[in-house]
């Protein structure tokens, strides 16, 4: 069978594939899905990818499989591990982690300020994929950002460096990586005046850096040669098909409840109410991973956070049992329900995180209230995606208690929020290819949402 395109999905464990036909009419489809172990330790990742392949010529009965196109997000050999180095915490490094973020990326280094001799001895040992310089409004601070350069420059470090900063360093910036072996890429700041973010170019370039340079996996250059379009990060591709979705529906938030983190990406401009007394801007698409809350892998964090005596008396059973039976997916009905606690705690705790709040403040002319943090007052769409929000039998009742836990005090949706679900478990797929065929990936997004 001729199928138009594949869409692999190449995790840390496991390599999915999606397959579409259609994709060039008014009635694109979704096929089905194969999964194999992805193959990073065997030196390989295309054996893992062929193993998915094949396993979804099995679930659709057929002799072979051909297709036209085949496109790809990675989160293998760590995802895509970035550093990032600003001036002020609350300004441009706050900016350039945004951006970095929304682009799909694993910060493991932040700094504000002047790096240090240590600060240089921890890039070294991270070996991030990509290192994102940034500092100064345009035409303000500049020697902060050159001095970061430089040090990054000097030490040997061979990654790409992406620079994000004051536009007056921009000529210097060359300068200082002109004789070096690290890749260069002049953005516009992601910061440019006090109060404004303009993080859109510095995730673009992320994902095209990523692409260009970052497929270090084992074996990922033989990928390369199979895939017909992009590779993005997958958290960077859930992202876009949130955008592309916002466009066409509304204002929406997608969550993806993992075995080992919790991501949330929300894409909303929020209400102008909230907006007028707004402490410092907030990105339009704004995502946060929250590396403690994972249903598998990070299970015991979740468990330490509800309790085992509150778990004990909610599942009538001897919580350590089920610790111990605990699996990536839960196959009996106890399991299950432990599951489902876990996902709910999860899921609300990094709802909180990732939304604003109001603040009174006291002054000489008495109380006056604040807004900080993003607004998500004005959502009209909750989306659940990943295995736990597709899967699990009360996944709409645990997304319905985000609006239900409001007190009045958090920015967080209203009860009159409407909850989907990812039912085909496809937005990442759909995110890549978003970015070659918008119309049909939207089609698709709304096909497994329930809207068509």
């Amino acid at each position: 069978m001729k199928i138009d395109l594949l869409v692999a999905e190449i995790g840390s464990t496991t390599t999915v594939v999606n397959a579409f036909l259609g994709i060039h009419t008014a009635d694109p489809k979704f096929l089905g899905q194969g999964q194999a172990p992805t193959s990073v330790l065997e030196g390989d990742v295309t054996i893992g990818l062929e193993g998915a392949i094949e396993d979804l010529r099995k679930n659709l009965n057929l002799s072979s499989i051909d297709y036209e196109e085949m496109l790809a997000t990675s989160s293998a050999a760590g995802g895509l591990k970035m550093s990032v180095h600003g001036l002020v915490y609350d300004m441009t490094v706050r900016a350039a982690k945004e951006a970095a973020l929304g682009a799909g990326a694993i910060i493991h280094q932040v700094t504000g300020g002047k790096l240090r001799r240590t600060d240089i001895k921890k890039i070294k040992e991270i070996g991030p994929n990509l290192i994102l310089i940034a500092g100064g409004v345009d035409y303000g601070e500049r020697d902060t950002a050159l001095l970061n350069a430089e040090m990054i420059a000097d030490s040997g470090i061979k990654a790409p460096i992406i620079y994000a900063g004051n536009i007056e360093n921009q000529e210097e910036i060359r300068e200082i990586f002109k004789d070096k072996e690290n890749k260069l890429y002049i953005v516009e700041n992601v910061y440019p005046k006090i109060d404004e973010l303009n993080i859109e170019p510095t995730r673009k370039v992320i994902q095209e850096a990523f692409e260009e340079h970052i497929i270090h996996a084992p074996g990922m250059s033989k990928v390369r040669d199979l895939i017909t379009g992009p590779i993005i990060p997958t958290p960077g591709a859930v992202m876009e098909a949130s955008k592309v979705l916002k466009e066409e529906i509304g204002d929406l938030m997608t969550l993806d409840v993992g075995g080992a983190t919790t991501d949330i990406h929300s894409v909303t401009e929020g209400s102008e109410e909230i907006s007028r007394i707004l402490i410092s801007p907030e990105p339009t698409a704004k995502r946060t991973v929250e590396g403690d809350l994972g249903v598998y892998v990070n299970m015991k964090n979740i468990v330490d956070r509800i309790g085992k005596d509150v778990l004990t008396q909610k599942l009538n059973c001897d919580v350590e049992e089920l610790i111990n039976q605990h699996k990536p997916i839960p196959d009996t009905d106890k399991l299950k329900e432990f599951v489902e606690l876990l996902t709910k705690e999860a899921v609300l705790t990094s709802v909180y995180r990732h939304g604003g709040k109001l603040r009174n403040l006291y002054g000489p002319a008495g109380k006056k209230t604040f807004a900080e943090g993003k607004d998500l007052t004005s959502l009209k769409w909750i989306i659940g995606t990943g295995g736990a929000l597709t899967r699990l039998p009360h996944r709409v009742e645990i997304l319905k208690e985000i609006a239900k836990s409001n007190k009045g005090d958090y920015l967080l949706p209203n009860k009159e929020v409407k909850i989907l679900i990812d039912n085909d478990y496809i937005m990442a797929s759909l995110g890549v290819l978003s970015k070659k065929y918008k119309e049909a990936a939207l089609i698709l997004m709304k096909k497994s949402l329930g809207l068509l």
